[in-house]
């Protein structure tokens, strides 16, 4: 969030006349840092400190450049590139490999695949985007839980702008030459309609997808824009002194309390961004009062400039410490005197990264000497970073070949529960590890449609049999064995799936757009006319009190009229924590990670205590999940979910002949 620290530090040399340091700002950078910490460890919020630091970042960057082209310097952008990158990338080389070092002393063996991702999300800054998309995917690992890189969304914005500003600073440049207008100008109309052009989309997005708007990279442009049309304003903005120091006030004031008075996770980056913008401008446009009640005074305070100077350490260093923190005390938040233990530690890294990394490799003159050192220097740091995440990845790779290459034997999953099964698995084998994509693999057959939580899907057969499986998330995992029925008996499969979408057509307990999405599925079913519709049936609610929407039976009725059968699937158990997490804490009795099935299920299956359909049969695998009444985290040495209530694709792949069975038992019971 703070890179530009380091990316303008060395860019404030003072021009003729006037020395271009200005010590209230990097005050400001210290007081926006304080706040993401303190909101971020102490209130669980957050503060709009991010915003300022873009702000920031974009009217040091204007300045800078502004500055260059009217002295008549060439830009030489891919020099300034290199060294831009070559003092970023030492600090958040360190941070990520102490985070993957964390990651394997103290985080569950579950969420090392995600992190591992991010790692390389966040080294080549395209973190803000791998959020972003996971945000509107409903099928993409948990969201609930905090990765000790999340932190790396802003900073991989911010060097994706360090490459696009320098871009647009020499297009305007360029234009000002081939047109004699003032350069100037041509930055003010060229960030003008940026900063128009993004704040729309911003205000539009934050309106129809808050959630994606808040990684994506072109609803915080406007911000950067904002930063830069404040700098070229700012000889031209020369209130009174006294009126400079109410603005100065006001700012702080404001900065401070916008993370308690406006729901900034919630609702930025849409046009209520706007508020800790225009306070961070008001203390910019202050500047120095040279008032002994100015806020500028608080602001040049040296400790408070000092914690300028490590406010890029701190950002990065303050996030992964809470993090891995509760992780490794399975809390949810922590203690004022946890709080305070881990905002000492950050400051403590904070600082010792800025002494011992950061200054030594901005201040290396060999690397500086020619543009192939300051690359190599690059280069380095990334392959730093890149070697154990590759071998790690590689390694667990490699340990689930090996271990899947013989999973009949030692992990038999479903079949430990079919009368006469002998168990013939390696004593202390364990729990067969997820690894990868958990969900059905319909390969390259599906039309994904992520911004609706869609997927739409077709397999071919070499018959005339047409299986269309419908519904939410808890419909599509059952595709599993239903693939290897398709393939093995020639069978078309079509399916049309929406993540939290069961089948039902009126809102109160799906939103609009499923019942949509649902409107449109029943035209296609009756228009195309499948043999066998497969869906789900029931819904399980935590705590307890299966129900079946209220329209269901009004669907199904369409399917059944029309002379289509319906195969009808009882829901899945759902449990309060994250099972593969909780199996990981208890690895030798994960049975303490399960529940009673009582307190799921109903004792009759409400889709079931209704009139009969003809038509219509009904599937119950409950006693596959939650054998003898109590629902197992694992069976057969697999784990049986991917997190609180979707069944994981290797278990299902072990019920296969166990759902066959019943699968063709029910259907031609119809018949």
């Amino acid at each position: 969030m703070s890179q530009e620290i380091l990316a303008t530090r060395e860019q404030q040399a003072p021009p003729p006349k006037r020395a271009s340091f200005r010590p209230e700002v990097q005050g400001l950078r210290a007081l926006a840092v304080l706040m993401v910490v303190t909101y971020h460890v102490w209130f669980g919020r957050v503060s709009g400190g991010v915003d300022i630091f873009l702000l920031i970042s974009a009217f040091l960057l204007t300045l800078s450049f502004v500055r260059k082209v009217e002295a008549g310097k060439a830009l030489d952008l891919g020099r300034y590139w290199l060294h831009m990158f070559k003092r970023l990338l030492p600090a958040v080389v360190v941070v990520l490999l102490a985070v993957l070092t964390a990651t394997a002393l103290f985080v569950p063996r579950s969420r090392w695949s995600e992190i591992l991702s991010q790692t390389w999300s966040s080294l080549f800054y395209f973190q803000n985007w791998a959020l972003a998309s996971n945000s509107v995917d409903y099928y993409a690992a948990d969201q609930s839980v905090a990765s000790p890189l999340q932190h790396f969304w802003s900073l991989s914005i911010q060097g994706q702008v360090f490459v696009l500003w320098p871009l647009l600073f020499g297009l305007a440049a360029f234009i000002a030459r081939a047109t004699g207008m003032r350069f100037r100008r041509i930055v003010m109309m060229i960030f003008g309609a940026l900063f128009l052009g993004s704040l729309a989309f911003s205000i539009h997005e934050t309106y129809t997808n808050q959630v994606h708007a808040y990684f994506d990279t072109r609803t915080r442009l406007w911000e950067f824009a904002f930063g830069t049309l404040l700098a070229l304003a700012l000889p031209y903005l020369k209130p009174h002194r006294w009126i400079r120091v109410g603005m100065g006030w006001l700012g702080v004031v404001i900065m401070l309390s916008v993370g308690f008075v406006l729901d900034v996770q919630g609702q930025f980056p849409g046009y209520v961004a706007l508020v800790p913008l225009t306070a961070a401008s008001l203390v910019i446009v202050a500047g120095q009062t040279e008032s002994r009640v100015g806020a500028d005074r608080l602001l040049s305070w040296k400790p408070l400039t000092r914690l300028g100077d490590i406010s890029y350490a701190l950002y990065l260093w303050h996030w992964p410490i809470l993090v891995i923190y509760l992780i490794w005390r399975d809390r949810e938040e922590v203690g004022p005197v946890g709080g305070t233990a881990i905002i000492g530690l950050s400051l403590v890294l904070a600082y010792l990264t800025t002494k011992l990394v950061e200054r030594p490799m901005r201040s290396m003159s060999w690397a500086t000497q020619s543009s192939a050192r300051t690359g190599l220097v690059v280069a380095v740091c990334v392959a730093v970073v890149a070697a154990p995440v590759t071998a790690w990845q590689q390694g667990l790779k490699l340990e689930a070949e090996r271990l899947t290459a013989d999973a009949n034997r030692n992990y038999p999953g479903a079949a430990v529960l079919v009368p006469g099964y002998e168990d013939q698995s390696d004593p202390d084998v364990g729990i067969l590890p997820l690894v990868g994509d958990e969900w059905p693999d319909f390969g390259s057959s599906c039309l994904e449609k992520p911004s609706a939580l869609e997927s739409r899907c077709k397999i071919a057969g070499t018959t005339d049999f047409t299986l269309a499986l419908v519904g939410s998330s808890h419909a599509k995992v059952w595709a599993t064995p239903l693939i290897s029925m398709a393939e093995e008996r020639g069978w078309n499969l079509s399916a049309w799936m929406k993540g939290n979408c069961p089948l039902a057509l009126e809102t109160g307990t799906v939103a609009q757009d499923c019942v949509d999405f649902n409107e449109e599925l029943v035209d296609e079913i009756l228009r195309t006319h499948p043999d066998i519709v497969v869906t789900t049936s029931s819904r399980t609610v935590v705590g307890g009190n299966e129900y079946v929407d209220d329209t269901w039976n009004d669907v199904v009725k369409k399917f059944t009229e029309a002379g289509i059968k319906v195969a009808a699937i009882r829901d899945t158990p759902r449990f309060e924590s994250f099972i593969p997490e909780c199996v990981d804490r208890n690895p030798d009795n994960p049975s303490l990670c399960g529940i009673e099935s009582e307190v799921v299920f109903n004792r009759v299956n409400p889709a079931e205590d209704s009139p009969p359909v003809h038509g219509l049969a009904h599937l119950d695998f409950t006693d596959m999940l939650c054998p003898g009444g109590f629902c197992e985290p694992v069976i057969g040495n697999v784990m049986v979910y991917l997190d609180t209530n979707h069944l994981t694709a290797s278990y299902l792949r072990t019920m296969t002949d166990v759902f066959a069975e019943r699968f063709d038992q029910a259907i031609h019971g119809l018949d």
